[in-house]
């Protein structure tokens, strides 16, 4: 079932429309592209001619005959659906043998329908009883024959219901599967009458390959596919606009509700048709696991206690506030101006990021600002804007539409972003070469219709001399794009990399000992990407989560730089962020050095503007990054920390610092939606507000701005921005601002780069890529055109330096870290959601000759240990990652992986180096004693996690 609002044109609009045609249907003139569909002119003449098996998302089908017309000069009654329009053509889609035709293959369909019962008022507005109402088809004389009613529904997914009795093998379901998610999950398993909708080898849903995007249930037009929360609550009736708060890609959704005010209940979540990153597609999280939003682990009321060890005690928004505010005084009377920091996060608003970091440094007086992209993107930050100008992805989405080549490093598309995996695998299926570089067999190497064409399974720790390879190649073969080079990049630079990569230590026969990577496969890959028109590169943590992680993301400009790779559609390099808002926290200054738009806090023109905006004087030096924040903690010098949306207990490396450092505060405020690992440290804490319960936007991966629009009130009574502006003023730095949409408006008058963004742009436009200035006011979709930001591209020398993490007799194996489709970060969000059917605890890949060494069969409990800590978790045991290498996710707080990653970290950032850590894996007989020696070692505070004290105080 569609969007409430959503208005279908029958089928999709040409591709590669060359001029128009106009024709006449039902008597009225409409002028539309070539190729244009009957059924769709019709539409867009305004015309509905009844269907079935069509829809715009799809390709026309041409099954259902329910779309017949009449064509002047054309003998019988073709399927509009699939008989495109000609010049001159005139068309009836009504008359009385069309009725007549219509009305009998309705009662054919209705033959094996259950018309007779009166439909739930969710089957009531689906496709197939509104044609049937349409046409007058209340009954069918089929009805005493042999039918398919009786058959059980197949409840076994979380989030939606099969019930076979109502589908009508239309085939909607399947070719959404095939043709928008690119699963293969479905088919039409039999023929004639036994033909029937089957997901992989006619098993339940739950079962099957199905990934649960939904694009089946949404194309469902009978209501055999239906969501289950739509069964339970009813049809929505009405939708707002918004946008998902997992991933980087910013999908847009209609966020589709019952009831008004406090009553209101979101139904479901419906992606919308018109959103730039998305077009109508979604995943299993966007889609369906959104339901934590009301989960009552939600703690709604503000809690205060003196010490981590004591009970919590309910108290009322001013008490804490008010405490908060004179703790936070208290400590930097006695301390020093530079005793506290603030924390934004990655999930919540631009508006909310830039909110805390005006906090910090006008309200708290110092630059002790820091944001979690410092544990996943800074290298990128610093990367890019040092060799291309900016800090940021260069190309949308849509781009990789027209890539010939696409290399993805580090990354795993189909389980960290989904819906952008379907369109590349669109792309691959049209005929694009793919290169994968991971130590691991991802999602993309081998999957329905999709096959990498080469897969460089190198050693974790490898990458910049992986690049360096593959430069190697292009530099000593000739397949530099000299002329491009020569026109856009720095001459001094390129002359001292060309003679770099081009010395024999960086050839692929000396790197094949370092990387593992066989020579001949990575000449092939070098090759196959710098002689196509369009080579495109797509990374992720597995390139910035390194001690090199900067010097890797620099290797890659300087490939694409190399070869022309750069300034159009269908090229580029592109960083898939993991979070919602990564790309916007550090946009709007959360980083200890920059303001916005990546402007140094020395810069003495830059601060003064902000200076004249906030009226207060700031300071010139950069504050203290995460990991110093830590060490000053612990060094007795830093005391309080306010931390929004974050829980970097869970998610940083070496669990034990971390611990200990948070164990040293005197006062920590934490702002969120749960009482995670990190509020165990709290001595504040304030509830937050999940996406559906606040205005504001994102910002994506590909630079899109969109919209975040409340749908229900804050349940804990404020929007986490309006919290940061209740401490400010408790701190005596008022920040009276009465909507988001006037955050927005002075992040506009101070950072070039959104000098045009407004709410009112964003609701007209839909979505906006930044920059959108004078210079770009429509927003700037593909970055570099003409000229790199900086002017002249730079050619940086990318030396490989080998990793301080070594593998030991000791701790023989190296972990490697990522995540799996199902599960989002430290799992706050996603474990309180259905998903914990698929993914209900992190599990260990181990290779089976590594497990057969250390009698380890499938399923076993083990314990990992590397020299930070150790943990224990079930084995699985996998071809998917090579011998010498484990692989595990950070999504349980019971697992805890970041227990034995250790505090290594890019040289120039501080991102840690989760990808590499030297471990060893043994068999756990007695796992309960496994597991209380490392709750032991870990020594977590648990005596006050969400305990109320009798003499609480309420709201």
């Amino acid at each position: 079932m569609f969007a409430i609002d959503y208005e279908d044109f029958g089928t999709p609009a040409p591709a590669d429309a060359s001029g128009s045609v106009t024709v006449e249907i039902d008597g009225r003139a409409v002028t539309v592209p070539e190729g244009t569909s009957v059924m769709r002119a019709a539409a867009l003449a305004g015309v509905k001619v009844p269907k079935l098996c069509a829809t715009d998302t799809l390709k026309a089908f041409g099954s259902c005959r329910l779309c017949l017309c009449e064509v002047d000069g054309r003998k019988g009654y073709p399927a509009s659906c699939t008989t495109t329009v000609a010049a001159g053509m005139k068309v009836r889609t009504e008359s009385p043998k069309l009725t007549q035709l219509r009305r009998s293959v309705m009662e054919l369909y209705l033959s094996d329908y259950p018309i007779e019962r009166q439909p739930t008022e969710a089957e009531a507005r689906t496709e197939l009883i509104a044609m049937a109402r349409a046409l007058g088809v209340k009954s069918t004389p089929y009805a005493n024959g042999k039918r398919h009613l009786g058959q059980p529904k197949d409840e076994s997914n979380p989030y939606f219901t099969f019930d076979p009795n109502l589908c009508i093998v239309c085939s909607r379901c399947v070719r959404a599967c095939d043709e928008t998610q690119g699963t293969y999950a479905l088919t039409i398993q039999g023929r004639g009458f036994a033909s029937k909708v089957s997901a992989s080898q006619d098993q339940p849903f739950l079962e099957s390959e199905c990934v649960s995007c939904g694009a089946c249930v949404e194309a469902c037009p009978t209501g055999a596919l239906m969501e289950k929360s739509v069964i339970g609550l009813g049809a929505p009736e009405r939708a707002e606009k918004t946008t998902c708060a997992y991933c980087g890609v910013g999908c847009s959704f209609k966020a589709e509700m019952r009831g008004e005010g406090a009553d209101t209940e979101v139904v479901r979540m419906a992606p919308d048709r018109e959103g730039g990153a998305n077009h109508g597609h979604a995943c299993v999280k966007g889609r369906f696991a959104w339901g934590y939003a009301t989960h009552p682990d939600r703690q709604l009321k503000p809690m205060i206690r003196k010490t981590i060890r004591d009970n919590w005690r309910e108290v009322s928004w001013h008490e804490a506030i008010s405490y908060a505010a004179s703790e936070f005084k208290r400590i930097q009377a006695k301390y020093g101006r530079d005793s506290i920091g603030g924390i934004t996060s990655s999930r919540c608003t631009n508006e909310e990021t830039f909110l805390v970091q005006k906090l910090v440094r006008a309200g708290f007086g110092n630059n002790n600002v820091d944001t979690c992209a410092r544990v996943c993107h800074s290298p990128t930050g610093y990367g890019l804007k040092n060799t291309l100008g900016e800090s940021a992805g260069t190309q949308a989405f849509d781009s990789v539409m027209k890539a010939d080549a696409i290399m993805v490093i580090g990354a795993n598309p189909t389980d960290g972003h989904p819906v952008f995996a379907s369109q590349m695998k669109r792309r691959l299926r049209q005929g694009a070469k793919l290169i994968i570089v991971d130590p691991r067999e991802t999602g993309l190497v081998r999957s329905p219709h999709v096959e990498a064409d080469e897969h460089l399974q190198l050693k974790p720790g490898t990458n910049v001399a992986l690049m360096n390879a593959l430069a190697h190649v292009v530099v000593t073969e000739g397949l530099a794009r000299e002329a491009y080079v020569a026109e856009r990049c720095e001459p001094d630079s390129w002359a001292r990399w060309k003679a770099f990569v081009a010395e024999p230590r960086n050839s692929p026969e000396a790197s094949e000992s370092i990387t593992g990577v066989p020579a001949e496969r990575v000449r092939r890959a070098a090759r196959l990407y710098a002689g196509v028109p369009n080579g495109a590169i797509y990374y992720g943590l597995g390139v910035t989560e390194h001690s090199q992680g900067t010097t890797a993301v620099m290797a890659i400009a300087n490939l694409a730089m190399a070869t022309g790779n750069l300034g159009r559609e269908g090229v580029g390099v592109s960083p898939l962020r993991g979070q919602n808002n990564v790309q916007g926290s550090c946009d709007m200054g959360s980083f200890p050095h920059e303001y916005t738009a990546y402007r140094h806090v020395s810069d003495a023109v830059v601060r003064k503007t902000f200076e004249d905006a906030w009226g207060v004087q700031l300071q010139s030096e950069p504050g203290l990054r995460i990991p110093n924040m830590f060490e000053a903690a612990l060094d007795g010098t830093f005391k309080g920390m306010y931390v929004q949306g974050e829980d970097f207990v869970q998610s940083d490396p070496n669990t034990h610092h971390v611990s200990a450092a948070m164990e040293a505060l005197e006062c920590c405020v934490v702002q969120d939606l749960f009482l995670n690992e990190t509020a165990k440290y709290a001595h504040v804490f304030l509830p937050g507000s999940s996406f559906l319960e606040k205005d504001g936007t994102f910002t994506n991966a590909e630079r899109r701005v969109s919209r975040v629009r409340k749908v229900m009130e804050p349940l804990a009574g404020y929007a986490d921005w309006q919290i940061t502006c209740l401490l400010s003023e408790a701190l005596g730095y008022p920040m009276p601002y009465q909507h988001a949409s006037e955050i927005m408006d002075e992040i506009a008058r101070l950072t070039p780069t959104f000098t045009r963004m407004t709410f009112e742009k964003l609701d007209e436009l839909g979505s906006i890529q930044w920059p959108c200035n004078d210079e770009h006011p429509d927003g700037t979709p593909t970055m570099h055109v003409g000229q790199f930001v900086r002017g002249k591209g730079k050619f940086w020398a990318t030396e490989y330096v080998p990793t301080s993490e070594k593998v030991t007799s000791r701790f023989p194996l190296i972990l490697t870290t990522g995540r799996i489709l199902t599960q989002y970060n430290v799992g706050a969000q996603t474990r309180r959601t259905g998903n914990v059917v698929w993914h209900a605890e992190d599990v260990l890949e181990i290779h089976p000759h590594d497990a057969e060494e250390r009698g380890i069969s499938d399923g076993d409990w083990v314990g990992l240990t590397s020299r930070a800590g150790d943990t224990v978790l079930r084995a699985k045991v996998s071809t998917r990652i090579a011998p010498g290498v484990v692989y595990t996710t950070f999504h349980f707080p019971e697992t805890n992986a970041n227990v034995v990653t250790t505090e290594n970290s890019d040289w120039a950032t501080n991102c840690p180096e989760y990808k590499v850590t030297a471990v060893e894996v043994v068999l756990v007989n007695q796992k309960d004693a496994w597991k209380k020696r490392a709750e032991d070692e870990r020594s977590l505070p648990r005596l006050g996690h969400k305990t109320l004290s009798p003499e609480k105080t309420p709201a």
